[in-house]
Parts: structure tokens; C-alpha cells; sequence
């Protein structure tokens, strides 16, 4: 049987012609001020639109990274640790340990790397070299919230570093490949990481259950 897929929207500039009524726009306040919002009518999750008339670099740098992790939030929402654990025939990729890996990667680059601390304690210890899928391995070992949770207060950790950085040209505690970087290029670097992942969490989670689009 042939699914019907989602309607292609530019959620930047409305709805999709001849659907007018299934989405609708709202309005919210976020941190970084007033957001627009576009989702289905019947109140599903939805991810916030980076504001097109945005001015500041870092705010704009910040709305598509959460882009991006929103994606990746609604793309394992409402699914089993057996459904989270899903691989399709031709990866070993599954949704639980693509959340993993991001929590890992917002926490290794942000806090570890840029800001120059520990890793937290699931990460503390682990021999990278002789395990490293760790973190994509033991992923299927956990329940679905607590990976999404976890996954979220790693983003929240790494929003409050941008934040507390004086600077995008503020460079990193730690050298990466003999150089220090700086904040812009991180934030680009995890904006290019999460979305590379929401393309895979994208067709993992249509084989699972079908579901498309958003």
C-alpha cells in the first residue's frame, strides 16, 4: 500500500497550497523573544521557525540549532525502547542511539571541549578507543524518556554556554585537531551534526511506523 506523505512546506513562509486549513500560526515567547510557530491544527508538537527577520548572529545560530534538536525530539517521540531500538537492513543506526550520540555530542563539544570541563558521568571512564559505539551500543539498554530527557538537558547545557560566552569569536579551552576553535564554528558544527542525524531519524522512523514528514 502506497503512503501518503506529509505536504512539503516551507514552514518559514505558510502553509502548503490547498491546506490552509490543517496548519496554523501562533505566536510564542522564547527566550530569545518572539517566535513564530507553525503546526497542524489538531495540536501535535511542533518545532519553532527560526525568525527570518533576525538581525543577531548568535540568536539566529541558536534558533536553527534548536531547529534541528526539535526535529530530532519529534522524530523519537511516542515510540517503545523496542521501536527506539529499531534498525533498518542496510545501518546499525536506531533512533535510541542517535539520541545518545547527540547528547554526547552537545556535551563533548560544548562543555568538554569549548568550556573546558569533565565529561559528565555516563561519559566519565569510557575507553573510546577500545569502544567507540559506546554510547549507540548501551543507548538500546535505556528507557525511551530517559534517553529524550537526557538529550534535552544536554541541549539546555549547551544553550547556557553559548549564553554565558561573551563572544562568537570566544575560542575553546580545549584544542581540537592541534587548534582551538571558536564559538561560531561549534554552534555550526552541531547545527551540521544534529541535522545530518534528523535525516537519518527521518527515515528510521518511517520504517518503523510509518510516519512522515514534519
Amino acid at each position: 500500500m502506497t503512503k501518503q506523505a506529509a505536504p512539503v512546506l516551507d514552514d518559514a513562509f505558510g502553509p502548503p497550497a490547498g491546506d490552509s486549513g490543517r496548519w496554523k500560526r501562533s505566536a510564542i515567547l522564547s527566550a530569545g523573544g518572539t517566535r513564530v510557530r507553525t503546526g497542524r491544527a489538531r495540536g501535535d508538537p511542533v518545532r519553532q521557525i527560526p525568525d527570518p527577520t533576525s538581525t543577531d548572529e548568535r540568536d539566529v545560530l541558536g534558533q536553527y540549532l534548536d531547529y534541528q534538536r526539535e526535529t530530532i525530539l519529534l522524530k523519537t517521540e511516542g515510540l517503545t525502547r523496542k521501536q527506539l531500538g529499531q534498525r533498518i537492513a542496510t545501518s546499525d543506526l536506531t533512533l535510541a542511539g542517535i539520541l545518545y550520540h547527540l547528547a554526547l555530542n552537545e556535551e563533548g563539544w560544548f562543555e568538554v571541549h569549548f568550556g573546558g570541563l569533565g565529561p559528565r558521568e555516563d561519559f566519565t571512564g569510557i575507553d573510546w578507543d577500545a569502544d567507540p559505539e559506546y554510547e549507540f551500543r548501551t543507548a538500546l539498554e535505556k528507557e525511551p524518556e530517559w534517553l529524550r530527557r537526557r538529550y534535552r538537558e544536554a541541549c539546555n547545557r549547551g544553550r547556557q554556554v553559548v549564553a554565558r560566552a561573551p563572544s562568537l569569536d570566544d575560542q575553546s579551552a580545549a584544542p581540537w585537531q592541534g587548534k582551538p576553535f571558536t564559538l561560531r564554528w561549534v554552534i555550526l558544527h552541531l547545527i551540521e551534526e544534529t541535522a545530518r542525524h534528523a535525516g537519518h531519524a527521518d527515515l528510521l522512523r518511517e520504517a518503523i511506523d510509518g510516519s512522515v514528514g514534519e
